[in-house]
């Protein structure tokens, strides 16, 4: 890409999807629009890859062989056993849907997932997660709403011995 911009700026263009009616527990949260158009801006941008034609839905495949056996001799090409520990933490602990695994929405497994089958187990057809909650601030409001409903059932428990 550099030889066929060596002094001229380029440029990005991005596309913003409404996700919001399944992205969002089910449509609760709207993309707010008035806010749009929506803007990004990117300093010192380098985009490694390899030049395609656009039209081409699917581009031949030993015509990016050169640049992908440079991108893979790259130091982000390869994640070390730490960084790949640390992400497994991460994933374990924030993770609670995976489209990967939403056989329902999805039920080809689209090509860029690499289905973990310890991972799997964890998540119900939907993607989601199957046990162990979602969002902490979500299991600390189920269990207060559990507590009041205890409160309550003893106080009319209470009310009626009377």
């Amino acid at each position: 890409m550099g030889g066929d911009y060596p002094s001229k700026p380029m440029s990005l263009y991005a596309t913003i999807w409404d996700a919001s009616s399944w992205a969002t527990n089910g449509g609760k949260y709207k993309v707010n629009y008035e806010y749009a158009p929506f803007t990004s801006e990117f300093k010192d941008l380098v985009l490694d890859g390899c030049a395609i034609d656009p039209i081409q839905k699917f581009p031949n495949s030993t015509a990016c062989s050169e640049t992908d056996t440079w991108l893979e001799s790259r130091d982000y090409a390869v994640i070390t056993p730490k960084s790949r520990s640390a992400m497994r933490r991460f994933r374990q602990r924030y993770m609670y849907y995976s489209y990967c695994y939403d056989n329902v929405r999805y039920p080809i497994t689209p090509p860029e997932c690499a289905v973990d089958s310890n991972e799997k187990q964890r998540f119900r057809n939907t993607g989601r997660l199957r046990f162990g909650g979602s969002h902490r601030k979500q299991a600390r409001m189920e269990r207060a709403r559990r507590k009041r409903r205890s409160r309550a059932a003893a106080v009319s428990d209470d009310q009626t011995d009377m």
